[in-house]
């Protein structure tokens, strides 16, 4: 186990390593100046080049890149040019909501997506095996703005059940936040549901297919128990794999969901920050986003291990 875990642990530091250098030059190379879209289109050169050298950003790209690098390393993501704001507060203000949504969306989408895709591999060839492909066909088709527009006319216009939008925030009380967060989430959850249940679905009529759910069958198991004792732990590694990937998408993609709800997260921040040529801001949470994704599949691996021994010993 010490092998298969080193091992992942350098991938993992190596891959974090590279997203850092292609996160630094894609940013280096945009078009424009920040000290320029602060100071104005009118400011005077000097004016301008004073405030470049208050950002530290007429330094050579090289010094800018070791110095960020050691502040990631040390906690000091440095000051926001537009808010004048340490970064660092700022992110984790955003990240006090954006966590929260992508987990509330990413349990419900595990829940429904799994309780569907075993249902329907049950039921394989029958009517509720075709319902439920149907719907999650439909699913994977809606997008998930024009979902959630549809949830605020139904529940908020009409119904008046949900805000139209907005976050009261965590110190109200964490059932006014989790109300406030729940339309978002089911949005979110509906297109990832819909593909998760199609991949569940086929990885349970796989292993349905295999000698030993014979053997289990011949032995006088039950279907109930030969498909939750035996079937389902072998039919999680591409669920696991795909659910990985699902809550990286979900912690990256929410800026459009949260326009639509009004809601101060990450993903607006970093809306906003790029409006503002604000390049300190973006380039940390970009940053964040890849080391949560990088992270993310790095619980991934040591799932696979757990579940499945093989996958473990392939490696040493």
């Amino acid at each position: 186990m010490s092998v298969f875990l080193l091992k992942r642990l350098i991938t993992l530091v190596a891959t974090l390593i590279a997203t850092s250098v292609v996160v630094f030059l894609v940013l280096e190379v945009l078009p424009g100046n920040a000290a320029q879209m602060l100071m104005g289109p009118d400011a005077s050169p000097e004016a301008v080049h004073a405030l470049a050298v208050q950002l530290g950003i007429d330094r050579p790209p090289l010094e800018r890149y070791l110095h960020w690098i050691a502040g990631l390393a040390t906690g000091d993501l440095g000051n926001s040019y537009a808010y004048s704001t340490p970064v660092s507060e700022l992110v984790g203000e955003r990240l006090a909501l954006t966590v929260p949504l992508a987990a509330m969306a990413m349990a419900l989408t595990a829940a429904i997506a799994v309780s569907a895709g075993i249902y329907a591999a049950a039921r394989h060839g029958k009517l509720g095996d075709v319902g439920v492909m149907g719907l999650s066909q439909v699913g994977i088709a809606i997008p998930n703005f024009w979902f959630a527009i549809l949830l605020i006319l139904l529940f908020s216009v009409h119904l008046k059940w949900f805000s139209a939008g907005g976050f009261p925030g965590w110190s109200e009380g964490l059932l006014p936040g989790l109300r406030a967060l729940l339309l978002p989430a089911v949005s979110l959850a509906v297109v990832q549901a819909a593909i998760l249940a199609r991949i569940t679905r086929s990885a349970v009529l796989d292993v349905l297919r295999e000698d030993f759910v014979r053997t289990a069958r011949a032995k006088g198991l039950s279907e109930r128990a030969t498909l939750w004792g035996h079937v389902l732990r072998n039919a999680m590694i591409p669920v696991i794999t795909v659910m990985g990937l699902q809550f990286a998408e979900l912690l990256a993609g929410t800026i459009v969901v949260e326009s639509v709800f009004y809601l101060p997260g990450l993903g607006r921040l970093i809306f906003q920050s790029i409006s503002n040529r604000d390049l300190i801001v973006v380039r940390n949470c970009v940053m964040l986003l890849a080391a949560m994704v990088v992270m993310v599949n790095f619980v991934v691996d040591l799932l696979y291990a757990t579940i499945d021994p093989r996958v473990k010993a392939s490696d040493i």
